[in-house]
């Protein structure tokens, strides 16, 4: 499964599109779209058309305009077949107003034609120059070098083997009407047979539009002189196919049916962006070619030709060798310092083993079956009172004979003794009512005196609601500092008012 990004940059507007591809499964990931302000805007357009879909994708495919591209159909003898790397550069070179050193191309053998003899090519040539711009543009707007570099109305070509509507038997047409410029591509019987790019789109509207039909005659007429038939239908996408009234229009001064392009089935696209599809055919088509290597004209060729492949990993060899032993000698160090960590480890828990033999039954040992065995065999001490030193009850036995009911007038709403768990200290909780805030400080002072109540402190003291006393908040711990000192509450504190009897 894999994720690729079309980038479809047109005069006016950028859109972008992110689809991941799985087998018999095609999912929309995101698109975006942002207006060209200018020639110097185009990279920032890019980059928030892109947003973060650049972060979430395998690969990059872009275009360049048709108008940058010179498209040939060149006819050669079918015995050439087998030597057209060879004989296609002398056929290209005497076609093209410029050095073929300073050009890249592509090229596509097409379906055969009535003549069995005649072998048809269709050549797709850039100036290196353009080509390595668009290059360049998008590796500065995304970060991410883009993999291919489709020529014109070729983007389309991608929607063919997702689409059965675009590749059943007949003769079609797919139209993508931008602001500035049409891309037409003619598909037969589902290969491509013809392409060509209009200078007139959606600008001049609806005064232009007899001229878009004029062009569009003209492109069908010289399609029809090459060898191909009348159309079965032609499907329009791109920023003009939404336009009100466009089938309709094409349809009439064309005599063939015009419908809008269809945009394969995708989850999690709201209605809103479903709508908007047909106008991202060419991002869509642009990112499903990455996922169709090999079958699409590319523009990416000769020096510069995508590093990727058997020859690209050859010349990185001593790097990835050096890099397989970095990863190995990281590996075995990691495994050394881990081994040494286990070994302190294990040192410290026989310490701590042998001490605690020493100290329950009188042995030492390091040994885990010996311990097993003392264990089994029991200690033969005295048990250790299970009861705790101090409990709820002295609490209440203190705090009655702390307390005076003749000097100090003191109401208990709640003791609430917690422990966490058997190791850890108890504490304890008492919310009561007393005459005035200096009341529960002396209560804290003869609660004190018991000495397995530690850190007395009145933590909060308020006004009673619908009373004249003080409500206050005290906690303590029960910790008796020595085991002797459990339950003397009553003979080493005086309560306030009390005198000792002799």
């Amino acid at each position: 499964m894999a994720t690729y990004l079309g980038i479809d940059i047109g005069q006016t507007l950028v859109r972008a599109l992110l689809v991941r591809v799985s087998y018999r499964k095609l999912t929309i990931e995101g698109m975006g779209a942002c207006e060209v302000g200018g020639l110097a805007d185009v990279v920032e357009a890019v980059r928030f058309a892109v947003g973060g879909l650049a972060a979430r994708c395998d690969g990059v495919a872009v275009s360049l305009p048709g108008e940058r591209i010179f498209l040939r159909r060149m006819e050669l003898p079918a015995a050439a077949q087998r030597q057209l790397a060879e004989i296609i550069p002398f056929e290209i070179e005497a076609q093209i107003p410029f050095e073929l050193e300073h050009a890249v191309f592509d090229y596509r053998p097409l379906p055969r034609g009535r003549d069995p003899e005649k072998l048809r090519v269709f050549a797709a040539i850039a100036r290196t120059t353009e080509v390595q711009e668009r290059i360049d543009l998008i590796k500065l707007a995304t970060g991410h070098e883009p993999e291919a570099v489709l020529p014109g109305a070729f983007s389309l070509a991608a929607l063919i083997p997702v689409l059965p509507e675009l590749s059943s038997v007949g003769q079609i047409a797919i139209l993508d009407i931008g602001a500035a410029h049409t891309e037409v591509l003619l598909v037969q019987n589902g290969e491509i047979s013809f392409a060509r790019t209009l200078s007139v789109g959606t600008q001049g509207l609806p005064a232009s539009a007899s001229v878009l039909a004029r062009e569009l005659r003209q492109t069908l007429a010289a399609w029809r002189a090459s060898g191909g038939g009348l159309l079965d239908a032609m499907y329009i996408s791109g920023g003009g196919a939404l336009a009100p009234g466009a089938e309709i229009f094409l349809s009439g001064e064309l005599g063939v049916a015009v419908r809008m392009l269809p945009m394969p089935a995708s989850e999690g696209l709201s209605p809103e962006q479903v709508a908007q599809l047909p106008r991202f055919a060419k991002a869509l088509g642009l990112a499903l070619s990455l996922g169709q290597r090999g079958k699409h004209l590319n523009l990416r060729q000769g020096p510069l030709k995508f590093e990727r492949g058997f020859g690209f990993l050859r010349e990185r060899v001593p790097a990835l060798v050096a890099l397989g032993v970095v990863i190995v000698l990281s590996a075995a160090f990691s495994l050394w310092a881990e081994l040494r960590a286990l070994g302190a480890e294990r040192e410290v828990l026989e310490k701590a083993l042998f001490i605690i033999s020493k100290e329950v039954w009188g042995e030492g040992t390091t040994d885990p079956e010996r311990v097993k065995t003392l264990m089994e065999q029991g200690s033969g001490g005295k048990d250790l009172d299970p009861l705790p030193p101090v409990d709820a009850f002295d609490v209440l036995v203190q705090l009655a004979e702390s307390v005076d009911p003749a000097s100090l007038k003191h109401d208990l709403d709640e003791v609430d003794v917690q422990r966490g768990s058997p190791q850890s200290v108890p504490k304890v909780t008492l919310h009561g009512i007393v005459p005035k805030v200096q009341d529960a400080e002396d209560l804290s002072t003869l609660l004190k005196q018991f000495p397995c109540f530690q850190e007395v402190k009145v933590i909060k003291t308020s006004q009673q609601i619908g009373g004249d006393g003080q409500k206050y908040h005290m906690e303590f711990e029960l910790r008796c500092p020595a085991p002797g000192a459990r339950k003397v509450a009553g003979t080493s504190s005086a309560s306030p008012g009390k005198k000792e009897e002799k």
